[in-house]
């Protein structure tokens, strides 16, 4: 009895450790109810993500494919004369030093970014790149080289058309700001710094940004895929490489890109093209108001419930605001059915207004609210230029 029972163990034992060692060695041996699924699980979910990356970066790769060939180098230049020192007049001064000293011409140029938006040559970029050239060159991705003329533009957008003369040009494809949210992949293409064609990558960071001081009408998309000098007017795509804004300027002390960059929305961007492409220039309404920001104190000042709405600081003499009876020290609390909330938001939305159409404006007077009909103008071109940009030549 004892011998069979150590036979017995001694099975026992040699089973149970035939079994150990397949388990830990070869499970694929054991019946399927018998196996764990956790380990090749993990490895299915490892296998996915990689295949995700993967598929995201061919992506990435097949975006800059798209959009590369339509993003193309400004190059500007322009005489700029010195101003004649006054001891050029003292005819000593000229007979000991010479006429040659008067001073020539000299020659300045920049450059920047362009995105093509049809194969027949229409060229979208920055105000600001082309601002007072007397020449403007453009350089293809494949390396072609050709003058450019401009065909209108938009100092207050910051936005300007050029034409080259070409056919069948690779154009850009514009995407949709419904599509666009915060924390999108994005990629900025440009020519920063004269290097060449440069793709950047970031995410949208924020959307509608106002209130930078940079252009009159801003509506900006913030990024941080690097921006940088000469990538003003250059494409920020998406994904799919389908365009979503117009590479603007960047916030900087330095003069180098510090993670904050901006785009005007490929919804604008396309809608003031149009106008410009259509009539020349850009047409928007004007009451002539000067309006400023409600604070607190002025709000207390003035005895306002509180702080939205425009205060109208001055009224132009015989513009509509004044035919209007609009008087310095009222707050424009609506446009229509729009209500306003600050002074940008107002001169955003009587912008939008068609000049000649009349329109209701609601103010607070005093502390009596007041309805008024006012006959749109239509707003005077930017006297000057405007050139004090955060990234520039």
């Amino acid at each position: 009895m004892r011998r069979l029972w150590l036979i017995f163990a001694q099975a026992t034992t040699v089973a149970l450790a035939l079994l150990f060692v397949i388990v830990t060695l070869k499970p694929e041996w054991l019946p399927p109810s018998r196996r764990s699924p956790t380990v090749i699980t993990l490895q299915d979910d490892a296998r996915g993500e990689i295949t995700r990356d993967a598929a995201a970066a061919h992506g990435f790769r097949e975006a800059a494919r798209r959009a590369l060939p339509a993003v193309v180098h400004i190059f500007t230049s322009q005489q700029v004369r010195t101003e004649r020192h006054p001891l050029m007049d003292d005819p000593m001064f000229r007979r000991f030093f010479g006429e040659g000293l008067d001073r020539a011409p000299r020659q300045a140029s920049g450059l920047g970014s362009g995105v093509i938006v049809s194969p027949d040559g229409y060229i979208l970029t920055n105000f600001h790149v082309i601002d007072a050239a007397d020449q403007i060159e453009v350089a293809l991705a494949d390396g072609r080289k050709l003058k450019a003329k401009v065909v209108g533009s938009d100092p207050e957008s910051d936005l300007a058309v050029i034409r080259v003369n070409a056919d069948n040009l690779p154009a850009i494809t514009f995407g949709s700001m419904d599509n666009v949210s915060v924390g999108d992949m994005v990629l900025a293409i440009g020519n920063p710094f004269g290097v060449g064609q440069t793709v950047t990558m970031g995410i949208v960071s924020a959307l509608g940004r106002t209130h930078l001081g940079i252009n009159t009408f801003e509506n900006f998309i913030q990024t941080d895929a690097a921006i940088n000098p000469g990538n003003s007017g250059g494409a920020l795509v998406d994904a799919k490489g389908t365009l979503v804004g117009i590479n603007t300027a960047i916030y900087s002390r330095t003069g180098g890109f510090l993670g904050i960059g901006f785009a005007i929305p490929v919804s604008s961007a396309r809608l003031i093209m149009e106008q410009i492409l259509k009539n020349g220039e850009v047409i928007r309404g004007w009451i002539g108001v000067e309006a400023q920001e409600i604070t607190p104190e002025l709000a207390e000042s003035f005895g306002l419930p509180d702080v939205s709405g425009a205060l109208i600081a001055g009224v132009v003499r015989g513009s509509p605001a004044d035919q209007a009876r609009i008087q310095p020290g009222d707050v424009l609390l609506a446009v229509g059915e729009r209500e306003i909330r600050d002074p940008q938001e107002m001169l955003d939305v009587i912008a939008a207004l068609k000049p000649g159409e009349e329109t209701a404006f609601r103010l607070r007077r005093a502390r009596n609210v007041i309805e008024t009909t006012v006959k749109i103008g239509r707003r005077p071109p930017l006297a000057g230029s405007r050139r004090q940009r955060t990234e520039d030549r």
